[in-house]
Protein backbone atom coordinates (compact mmCIF):
# COMPACT_ATOMS: atom_id res chain seq x y z
CA UNK A 1 0.00 0.00 0.00
CA UNK A 2 1.25 3.50 -0.77
CA UNK A 3 1.59 5.84 2.03
CA UNK A 4 -0.29 9.30 1.92
CA UNK A 5 2.39 12.23 1.71
CA UNK A 6 0.73 15.89 2.43
CA UNK A 7 2.67 18.71 1.63
CA UNK A 8 2.92 21.45 3.97
CA UNK A 9 3.10 24.88 2.03
CA UNK A 10 4.18 28.22 3.60
CA UNK A 11 6.53 31.41 3.93
CA UNK A 12 10.29 30.81 4.84
CA UNK A 13 9.74 33.67 7.52
CA UNK A 14 6.33 33.51 9.55
CA UNK A 15 4.87 35.01 12.15
CA UNK A 16 3.66 33.58 15.68
CA UNK A 17 0.06 32.00 14.72
CA UNK A 18 1.52 30.35 11.75
CA UNK A 19 4.34 29.15 13.41
CA UNK A 20 1.69 27.78 16.32
CA UNK A 21 -0.31 26.33 13.42
CA UNK A 22 2.38 24.78 11.01
CA UNK A 23 3.80 23.07 14.49
CA UNK A 24 -0.08 21.69 15.08
CA UNK A 25 -0.31 20.72 11.42
CA UNK A 26 2.92 19.13 11.58
CA UNK A 27 2.38 17.33 14.66
CA UNK A 28 -1.29 15.74 13.16
CA UNK A 29 0.30 14.97 10.16
CA UNK A 30 2.69 12.56 12.10
CA UNK A 31 0.11 10.86 14.28
CA UNK A 32 -2.28 10.43 11.06
CA UNK A 33 0.61 7.85 9.73
CA UNK A 34 1.53 10.24 6.70
CA UNK A 35 4.83 11.66 5.37
CA UNK A 36 5.24 15.34 5.27
CA UNK A 37 6.79 17.03 2.39
CA UNK A 38 7.92 20.54 2.39
CA UNK A 39 9.99 23.29 0.84
CA UNK A 40 12.57 22.40 3.94
CA UNK A 41 13.50 26.18 4.90
CA UNK A 42 12.33 28.11 7.62
CA UNK A 43 9.27 29.80 8.90
CA UNK A 44 5.99 27.28 8.49
CA UNK A 45 8.21 24.83 6.88
CA UNK A 46 10.59 24.46 9.89
CA UNK A 47 7.56 24.53 12.48
CA UNK A 48 5.42 22.14 10.19
CA UNK A 49 8.34 19.52 10.32
CA UNK A 50 9.43 20.45 14.13
CA UNK A 51 5.99 19.16 15.34
CA UNK A 52 6.24 16.29 12.85
CA UNK A 53 9.38 15.03 14.31
CA UNK A 54 8.33 15.52 17.58
CA UNK A 55 6.04 13.02 17.25
CA UNK A 56 8.65 10.57 15.43
CA UNK A 57 6.80 11.03 11.49
CA UNK A 58 8.54 11.29 8.36
CA UNK A 59 9.90 14.52 7.12
CA UNK A 60 10.83 15.41 3.72
CA UNK A 61 12.23 18.77 2.71
CA UNK A 62 12.48 19.57 -1.28
CA UNK A 63 15.31 22.22 -1.25
CA UNK A 64 15.46 25.07 -3.46
CA UNK A 65 19.20 25.06 -3.31
CA UNK A 66 22.37 22.20 -2.33
CA UNK A 67 22.21 23.05 1.35
CA UNK A 68 20.46 20.83 4.33
CA UNK A 69 17.70 22.71 4.96
CA UNK A 70 16.17 23.42 8.88
CA UNK A 71 17.28 20.61 11.24
CA UNK A 72 13.81 18.72 11.69
CA UNK A 73 13.87 17.46 8.19
CA UNK A 74 14.62 13.52 7.97
CA UNK A 75 15.08 12.97 4.09
CA UNK A 76 16.83 16.52 2.15
CA UNK A 77 16.36 16.47 -1.69
CA UNK A 78 18.80 19.39 -3.00
CA UNK A 79 17.58 20.36 -6.27
CA UNK A 80 19.04 23.70 -6.95
CA UNK A 81 15.64 24.72 -8.54
CA UNK A 82 15.26 27.87 -6.82
CA UNK A 83 11.17 28.66 -6.98
CA UNK A 84 11.00 25.87 -9.63
CA UNK A 85 11.15 23.07 -6.66
CA UNK A 86 7.71 24.45 -5.37
CA UNK A 87 6.04 22.70 -8.60
CA UNK A 88 8.03 19.28 -7.16
CA UNK A 89 6.66 20.34 -3.31
CA UNK A 90 3.01 20.55 -4.87
CA UNK A 91 3.50 17.45 -7.24
CA UNK A 92 4.22 15.07 -4.31
CA UNK A 93 1.60 15.43 -2.29
CA UNK A 94 -1.73 13.82 -2.01
CA UNK A 95 -3.25 16.86 -0.34
CA UNK A 96 -1.53 20.40 0.56
CA UNK A 97 -2.18 22.21 3.38
CA UNK A 98 -1.48 25.77 2.92
CA UNK A 99 -0.06 28.16 5.87
CA UNK A 100 0.00 31.60 5.87
CA UNK A 101 -0.02 33.69 2.67
CA UNK A 102 3.54 34.38 0.98
CA UNK A 103 3.91 34.27 -2.86
CA UNK A 104 5.90 31.07 -3.26
CA UNK A 105 2.37 29.58 -1.03
CA UNK A 106 0.54 30.70 -3.88
CA UNK A 107 2.58 29.33 -6.43
CA UNK A 108 1.88 25.96 -4.66
CA UNK A 109 -1.46 26.69 -4.30
CA UNK A 110 -1.76 27.30 -7.75
CA UNK A 111 0.01 24.52 -8.85
CA UNK A 112 -1.69 21.96 -6.53
CA UNK A 113 -5.02 23.01 -7.56
CA UNK A 114 -4.42 22.98 -11.64
CA UNK A 115 -3.27 19.25 -11.23
CA UNK A 116 -6.42 18.32 -8.93
CA UNK A 117 -4.59 17.93 -5.70
CA UNK A 118 -6.94 19.25 -3.14
CA UNK A 119 -5.80 22.10 -1.16
CA UNK A 120 -6.73 23.24 2.30
CA UNK A 121 -5.82 26.75 3.92
CA UNK A 122 -5.34 28.11 7.35
CA UNK A 123 -5.08 32.24 6.95
CA UNK A 124 -4.31 31.99 3.42
CA UNK A 125 -5.30 32.90 0.28
CA UNK A 126 -8.73 33.26 -0.58
CA UNK A 127 -9.32 31.52 -3.81
CA UNK A 128 -11.44 29.38 -5.61
CA UNK A 129 -10.83 25.60 -5.43
CA UNK A 130 -8.85 26.49 -1.68
CA UNK A 131 -10.92 24.54 1.27
CA UNK A 132 -10.66 27.59 4.12
CA UNK A 133 -10.16 25.73 7.55
CA UNK A 134 -11.05 27.45 10.91
CA UNK A 135 -8.06 25.03 13.34
CA UNK A 136 -4.85 22.98 12.29
CA UNK A 137 -6.79 20.00 13.07
CA UNK A 138 -9.69 20.83 10.78
CA UNK A 139 -7.25 21.27 8.23
CA UNK A 140 -5.35 17.95 8.29
CA UNK A 141 -8.51 15.59 9.04
CA UNK A 142 -9.77 17.15 5.58
CA UNK A 143 -6.38 16.86 3.87
CA UNK A 144 -5.76 13.03 5.46
CA UNK A 145 -9.27 12.25 3.92
CA UNK A 146 -8.21 13.27 0.80
CA UNK A 147 -5.20 12.03 0.60
CA UNK A 148 -6.72 8.43 1.55
CA UNK A 149 -8.90 8.68 -1.37
CA UNK A 150 -6.43 9.92 -3.84
CA UNK A 151 -4.13 6.98 -3.49
CA UNK A 152 -6.76 4.17 -3.41
CA UNK A 153 -7.79 6.03 -6.64
CA UNK A 154 -4.34 5.28 -7.58
CA UNK A 155 -4.39 1.84 -6.63
CA UNK A 156 -3.49 -1.30 -9.24
CA UNK A 157 -4.96 -4.48 -9.50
Amino acid sequence: MSSMQIAVAGGAEANREEYKAAYAVGRLIAESGAVLICGGLGGVMEAACRGAQEKDGTTIGIISGTGDGNAYLGIVIRTGLGHGRNVLVAQSGDALIAVGGSYGTLSEIAIALKTGCPVFGLSTWKIEGVVPCKTPEEAVNLAVEAARARVAGRKHP
